[in-house]
């Protein structure tokens, strides 16, 4: 679970611009974290199917979006990656 101060602080490291919260490389910051944590989540109660599901639709979430900015712009896609220590 993201506190406020975590999602703050993620912002502020990935925010393209001042006063922003919704560029794709934000929304692909904040999805790998709250993957992380459920990923942990999972090994502790492999049983949680719902939440395996919530992960596989973030997991999804998470590629559009890497596709999105790879389309767009390449540096920009590789920088993040490179960044959240992602593996393409």
């Amino acid at each position: 679970m993201l506190t406020k101060e975590d999602k703050g602080s993620i912002v502020g490291d990935y925010k393209v611009h001042e006063g922003d919260t919704g560029s794709p490389e934000v929304q692909i910051a904040l999805l790998t974290r709250r993957i992380n944590d459920l990923t942990e989540h999972l090994r502790a109660h492999p049983k949680d199917h719902s939440s395996r599901r919530g992960l596989l639709k973030m997991v999804g979430n998470r590629s559009a979006l890497l596709r999105y900015v790879r389309d767009r712009d390449l540096k920009r896609y590789q920088a993040i990656i490179t960044r959240l220590g992602l593996r393409k």
